[in-house]
């Protein structure tokens, strides 16, 4: 019996995607949730698991041939298959047996331990179902509309470690996003399924965690309600051992591979032992912890660094009094708000040393979305022929708008009144004017869109992500700070939804806000221009007053259009430049506020 691989839907707008390489060949074993062949889209490039473990038997497309979503792909042989699934369920008793095998005769009186050895090799198979009907199964939850796949990047907790309902568990990266997958239920983690740097398909299970029955034990925090969800499998292994033997049996099933001493050396050790050992469990706890530091995720300990905050000075409010990013910005605000005279000795010290970063020195893996940007941008400027031209617009009059308006429309609306949604609103009513600037590009035909869907460019410490303002065209100055406020902020935050990164047909980034005049934004496909905004700044400017050239002091302001030459010409964007310039020039926004 085969099973047939198949193409799966990529997203709402995907229709067809192209094999470009077949990491395994017809012969070759293959595992569930395994790699098989790497596809591209127009939107996405990633990799298709195999959805059973099998030997692949037929591939029935070639690299470089494009087929449609639902089309077959490969088949898949079950013989192989159903072998390694037995060996499956061979292996993992082999590595839970030894530890109930040495522990009964250890602890276990004489009479228990008499029918535990008359049918070993029936009770570690019936042991089997009593874990898996007394443990939860963590799986991949959807990420988004067009993400079918997922990388683990870190697992914040290790086998054998409690956990809380909504604790989050491990760190997810996928080719639109990086999240934090957290605890469906309060227990014990019992199996992590899928190790780091692997890569799973969404609904494939993760880990499993049981009722934690052995935390009240060693000690009271495990709390009881987390055991009364699971009371009924329970009985299934505590009759047969005391107390103390199922404490010390976490700790034996959360490292079988690296267990070297026999589980007669840990018995005498009692529990107190067996508590010192989980958190030596984790293969990153040493790398992770330093001294009496809590695990600090990588997100938090860069805010640190940005924020000039001691992680050795904050306490942790999260679970085992982990930090997380609140107590840092927490401790930020505590340091701003201090009294002058703590901030008094400052000046008096010598020029602040140069931040040295961790990372000086050290190698490290590209994230799955830094490959996605990198594969992005070489296949942009491969793909089409980029110029960008440049124009220097006086924003003098925007400048005194916005610094009369703002505190209205800040109280009004409870957003801040910034320059880039004038920016925007000059920029998509230009886009209605010009729409090749608008347009994309299929085959030898230009598709001109009835609306303008605006990506705005936010740089997060994961990468460059472009959530998407749709319909921008129809709102106001109000609307649009509102959005891209709302954007940029759960873009940063990990909330973004992945189809809100989806379907965007010009490109604004505001590269001003760290300070550059101007930079040669790159064009990414299916889009056909880009916009860079500049810093704004003053500087001396001439001006007429009374019909005679003067000098004054200025706003001024570098717009740098980047755009595909195969549609755009240079006068196109010339006459595009020409549009939002008169328009920010102009500052006859106070229609337009919203407010």
């Amino acid at each position: 019996m085969s099973t047939s691989v198949v193409l799966p839907a990529l997203g709402e707008s995907v229709t067809e995607g192209t094999v470009t390489r077949w990491l395994k060949q017809v012969g070759d074993t293959v595992q569930e949730d395994e790699g098989l062949l790497e596809i591209s889209t127009d939107k996405v490039d990633t990799e298709i698991p195999s959805p059973v473990s099998g030997v692949i038997e037929e591939i029935l497309v070639q690299e470089d041939e494009t087929v449609e979503v639902g089309a077959i792909l490969a088949k898949i042989g079950d013989g192989s298959g159903s072998s390694s699934s037995d060996d499956a369920p061979e292996a993992a008793p082999a590595e839970e047996t030894p530890a109930p095998a040495e522990e009964a005769p250890a602890e276990s009186a004489p009479a228990e331990s008499a029918p535990a050895e008359s049918a070993p090799a029936e009770s570690a198979p019936a042991d089997q179902p009593a874990a898996s009907s007394d443990a939860t199964e963590v799986t991949l939850p959807e990420l988004g509309e067009s993400v079918t796949e997922g990388t683990i990047t870190r697992w914040l907790k290790a086998v054998g470690d409690d956990v809380a309902v909504d604790e989050p568990l491990l760190e997810i990266s996928t080719d639109k996003v990086d999240t934090e997958i957290p605890s469906p239920v309060a227990g014990t983690l019992q199996e992590i399924l899928v190790q780091e740097d692997e890569t799973v398909a969404v609904g494939s299970a993760l880990a499993r965690i049981g009722s934690g029955a052995a935390a009240p034990a060693q000690a009271q925090p495990a709390p009881a309600i987390e055991e009364e969800p699971l009371q009924q499998p329970q009985p299934n292994e505590v009759p047969q051992e005391p107390a103390a033997s199922s404490a010390e049996e976490k700790p034996a099933v959360s490292a079988p591979a690296a267990e070297e001493k026999p589980a007669g050396e840990e018995k005498p050790a009692a529990s107190a032992p067996a508590a010192e050992e989980k958190p030596a469990a984790p293969a990153s706890a040493p790398a992770a912890t330093g001294g009496e530091v809590t695990y600090v995720t990588p997100l938090v300990r860069r805010l640190a660094q940005q924020q000039g905050v001691d992680l050795a000075t904050v306490e942790g409010s999260g679970v085992g009094g982990r930090i997380r990013k609140e107590d840092v910005l927490k401790a930020a605000e505590a340091a701003k708000s201090a009294p002058a005279a703590e901030a008094a000795p400052a000046p008096a010290a010598p020029a602040a040393a140069v931040e040295v970063s961790p990372l000086r020195g050290t190698t490290q893996k590209m994230s799955r979305l830094r490959k996605v940007i990198a594969e992005r941008a070489v296949a942009s400027m491969q793909a089409t022929a980029q110029l960008t031209t440049v124009v220097e617009v006086d924003v003098t009059k925007v400048a005194a708008l916005r610094d009369r308006m703002k505190g209205e429309f800040q109280q009004k609306t409870g957003d801040k009144l910034s320059f880039l949604p004038f920016f925007a609103l000059a920029a998509v009513e230009a886009l209605k004017t010009y729409p090749i600037i608008n347009s994309t590009v299929e085959g030898d035909e230009i598709i001109y869109p009835a609306h303008e869907n605006v990506s705005i460019a936010v740089d997060t410490e994961r990468g460059l992500l472009t959530p998407v303002v749709k319909d921008a065209g129809e709102k106001n100055i109000a609307q649009l700070a509102r959005e891209i406020a709302d954007l940029a902020a759960r873009t940063r935050d990990n909330k973004l939804k992945p189809d809100e990164l989806a379907g965007g047909t010009f490109t604004l980034t505001n590269t001003g806000s760290r300070g550059a005049l101007f930079d040669t934004p790159i064009v990414f496909l299916p889009q056909s221009a880009i916009l860079g905004l500049g810093a704004v700044v003053k500087k001396p400017g001439v001006v007429s007053v009374d019909g005679k050239d003067a000098i004054s002091v200025r706003s001024y302001v570098y717009l740098a259009l980047s755009y595909d030459h195969r549609i755009i010409d240079g006068a196109d964007a010339a006459r595009f430049l020409g549009a939002v310039k008169a328009r920010l020039e102009a500052a006859q926004f106070e229609g337009d506020l919203g407010i």
